[in-house]
């Protein structure tokens, strides 16, 4: 039990997706999915309300070159217009810290 929270504490702060945290932690996937989807289940019940926040890939074709840039939509409304790769470092970034507050009930 408490190396499953210690594990689960330090994907929360990888940043790495689910199945290459777990193959690198030497745990099938479907037990690591099974952990991560019960924490996430006992986190929302002690936040009634609260959404986590989820994270997607985005892939520009082209390499973005001429597009206008990328905006990012969050959940309130807010939005993050990227437009160069400082930005995207920087966007990155805040969105990491995003979904590490998030998984900690404070987003």
């Amino acid at each position: 039990m408490e190396r499953r929270e210690a594990l689960l504490d330090e994907f929360e702060k990888s940043g790495m997706s689910g199945a290459r945290f777990a193959r690198l932690a030497g745990i099938k996937y479907a037990t690591f999915a099974n952990w991560t989807q019960a924490r996430r289940k006992a986190k929302t019940q002690e936040t009634p309300g609260s959404v986590p926040l989820r994270l997607i890939e985005a892939v520009m074709e082209g390499g973005g070159s001429g597009s206008g840039g990328l905006v990012i939509e969050l959940l309130g409304g807010g939005r993050v217009r990227v437009e160069s790769p400082l930005q995207l470092r920087l966007a990155a970034e805040l969105l990491s810290l995003m979904a590490q507050n998030s998984n900690r009930g404070r987003c």
